[in-house]
Order: structure tokens, then C-alpha cells, then sequence
């Protein structure tokens, strides 16, 4: 089976967005460079981030992310950012007549999720976890196997916390990916297994 990344630009001192949902600087250097990160995406960073990104987004077969982020970003217009499915974990069904050409699919929770993102995402490719409260509950669950942060020179001081309400030791290997980009490093670690 494909591994599980739980995945978010963050801050230094570990926030995805502010209390208001802001997300101030996490993102600018997605736009600061020459090399385009996606064809037609208009995103263009460095070309040592182009050259993480790229492979790690080709590789994403689904995505899981919360109600929160789906209704933030109006679940992208139905394309998703990476990969061809998404899975939305959330109590409520999926807006009525929204995209229905589109491949979302909606859970009650997280593990529910999970499984259907592996299996949508074949094999082979990637199940990308949106870091934040859903990412946090599948690492307290043992469900995910890296912790991809793209770390940006920034301090919140308070908002939204990169591994949610995780309120439990958890133990990562060191990291075996650590690249540094423009304004950005890249940092990919294993989940220690017990």
C-alpha cells in the first residue's frame, strides 16, 4: 500500500493559519521563485522547493481533509490541488448539486476516511492528510506513516495548531528529507512505531 502524509506549510512556531483562518506569509513562497511548480497552476518557487514539490505532489492519489478546510476553500471548485480524490471527514453530506462531476467523497471519520482514500488512491500513490485537527486525530489513530512540514520563517504567536488537539506523545524519526528552499524548509520525517 501507498504511505499516508500528513501534510502543511507551517509556521516556526507551529501554527497553519491564525485565529481568523489567515494564513499571512505561510504561502508566499509558493510565487517567490522561477520555476513553476505545476503546469498552468501560475505557482512558481525556487527551483530547489520545484524540485520536492513536484514528485510529492505527482504522487498523491486522494487527499483527506476536514469540513473546515472544504468549506474554507469551497473544496477547491471541485480540483483538487493534488491528486485525483478527496475525502472530506464530516458529519454533515456533501452541499447538494455541488460539483457532481467531481471525485469528493465524505465520511464521518477519520479512519472511515482513511480507507477510502487508500483504496482510492490505488497501491501505489500517495494518501496526502491535511495536518490541522483531522491530521492530528489520524496521527493519535497510528494512521499515518510521514509528517511532511514546509516550515516558513514566520512566528503566529497563536491560531491554528499544525497536529490540532493532539494532547499525547508522539515520536518521529529524525528527518530523512531537509531541504532548504527560499523562505521555506522542507522537512519530512517517519512516524516512530512502537
Amino acid at each position: 500500500m501507498g504511505r499516508v502524509v500528513m501534510h502543511n506549510v507551517v509556521s516556526v512556531d507551529g501554527f497553519i493559519a491564525d485565529a481568523d483562518d489567515q494564513i499571512g506569509p505561510l504561502f508566499d513562497w509558493y510565487t517567490n521563485g522561477d520555476t513553476e511548480l505545476a503546469e498552468g497552476s501560475g505557482l512558481k518557487a525556487s527551483r530547489v522547493s520545484a524540485a520536492y514539490v513536484r514528485p510529492m505532489w505527482d504522487g498523491i492519489g486522494s487527499m483527506v481533509i476536514g469540513r473546515h478546510l472544504f468549506d474554507m476553500t469551497n473544496g477547491w471548485e471541485g480540483r483538487p490541488p493534488a491528486g485525483e480524490h478527496v475525502v472530506v471527514v464530516s458529519h454533515r453530506p456533501k452541499p447538494e448539486g455541488w460539483h457532481p462531476e467531481a471525485s469528493y467523497h465524505f465520511a464521518g471519520a477519520v479512519a472511515e476516511a482513511l480507507a477510502k482514500a487508500k483504496e482510492l488512491a490505488g497501491e501505489e500513490r500517495t494518501v496526502a492528510v491535511a495536518a490541522g485537527d483531522v491530521g492530528g486525530q489520524a496521527l493519535a489513530l497510528g494512521l499515518v506513516d510521514e509528517v511532511a512540514m514546509d516550515v516558513v520563517p514566520v512566528v503566529f504567536g497563536s491560531g491554528k495548531r499544525y497536529f490540532g488537539s493532539v494532547d499525547a506523545q508522539h515520536l518521529l524519526e529524525d528527518p530523512h528529507v531537509v531541504i532548504q528552499g527560499d523562505r521555506v524548509l522542507h522537512l519530512l520525517y517517519r512516524v516512530r512505531r512502537p
